[in-house]
C-alpha cells in the first residue's frame, strides 16, 4: 500500500482569518513588466504580495525566489512538492531549502485554482518541471539558444545585484513553472506539457512571508503548447503588481523563523 512520505498535519494551517483582511487592505505601489523571453528581478518586502499577471496573451512564467538579505537561501521546489503537491495553489506555501527550511511566500489567490486535474492528469503553477535551459537544449538538439529561462534568470539575477553571469547562474535554481500545465504520460510516466489556460487577466498572488528578491522569466514557449527553447512559439509579457497591505491587518505578525534544528 502507498504511504505518504511526509505526514504535514503539524505545518501552520491557511489563516483566512489574518490573509482576508490583508488581501482586503491592499494597495498597489509598483509594478513592471516582463518582455518577452526575457526576465526582470524584483523586490518584495515581508508583508507585502505581489501579483504574476497574464498581460496580452497566454504566457508560462518562471519564478525564482531569494531572501533577499541572503542569496543562498532560495526556494527549495524539491521539498516544496513533498510537502505540499506538485503543482500549487491558494494556501500553498513555497519553502526556502536547507537548512532555513521556512515559508518564503504564501499563495493566497489563484485565479486558475478551478483548473484542478484534467483528463490528461495534468495541472497548472508546477514544481515538478526544472526550467528550460541552454545546457539541456544543446545536448538534445545540438543548437546553443540564448532566451531559455535559466538564462534569463541569470541575467536578471546579474543585473539585480551586479554579479557576473558566472555567480549569477550559481544562485539560480528550479523554478515554480507559473501557469505552467503539465503532468506525467499514464505509460511511460514522462513529463510532459500542453498549452496553458491562462487568459489576459488571470493571476496568481503571493504574500512575502521573508523579504524577497524575486525573478521572473517570459518562457521562450509562450503558453508552452508546442515547443520550447526556440523562437517558433508566440509569447507574450507577464505583468508583475506588488501591494502593500495596511498596517493595522500586520498587527501583531511577525515572518517566519528560519528552521529550529542543530547539529550534535
Amino acid at each position: 500500500m502507498p504511504v505518504i512520505c511526509y505526514a504535514v498535519e503539524r505545518l501552520p494551517r491557511y489563516d483566512a482569518g489574518f490573509y482576508d483582511p490583508v488581501r482586503a487592505s491592499m494597495s498597489k505601489v509598483a509594478e513592471l513588466r516582463v518582455p518577452p523571453r526575457d526576465a526582470r528581478a524584483f523586490e518584495v518586502p515581508a508583508g507585502h504580495l505581489f501579483r504574476i499577471v497574464c498581460a496580452d496573451g497566454p504566457q508560462v512564467g518562471d519564478l525564482n525566489l531569494w531572501h533577499s538579505h541572503d542569496l543562498n537561501e532560495r526556494f527549495f521546489s524539491g521539498k516544496t512538492r513533498q510537502l505540499h503537491a506538485s503543482h500549487l495553489t491558494t494556501g500553498d506555501r513555497l519553502w526556502s531549502n536547507l537548512p532555513g527550511l521556512r515559508p518564503m511566500a504564501t499563495i493566497t489567490y489563484d485565479t486558475l485554482g478551478w483548473y484542478g486535474w484534467d483528463q490528461d492528469g495534468a495541472g497548472v503553477h508546477d514544481v515538478i518541471g526544472t526550467r528550460c535551459d541552454p545546457y539541456t537544449n544543446r545536448l538534445l538538439n545540438g543548437v546553443d539558444y540564448h532566451r531559455c529561462c535559466h538564462s534569463n534568470l541569470t541575467r536578471a539575477l546579474a543585473d539585480a545585484r551586479q554579479l557576473s553571469l558566472a555567480e549569477a547562474q550559481a544562485h539560480v535554481h528550479d523554478v515554480l513553472n507559473v501557469f505552467m500545465c503539465t503532468g506525467f504520460t499514464p505509460d511511460t510516466h514522462r513529463y510532459f506539457m500542453k498549452a496553458s489556460p491562462a487568459r489576459p487577466g488571470d493571476f496568481i498572488e503571493l504574500f512575502a512571508e521573508i523579504d524577497l528578491l524575486a525573478a521572473l522569466s517570459a518562457c521562450p514557449g509562450g503558453d508552452c503548447g508546442s515547443s520550447h527553447s526556440d523562437d517558433v512559439a508566440a509569447c507574450y509579457p507577464l505583468l508583475v503588481e506588488i501591494f502593500a497591505p495596511s498596517a493595522e491587518t500586520l498587527r501583531g505578525w511577525t515572518s517566519p523563523a528560519v528552521n529550529g534544528y542543530t547539529w550534535p
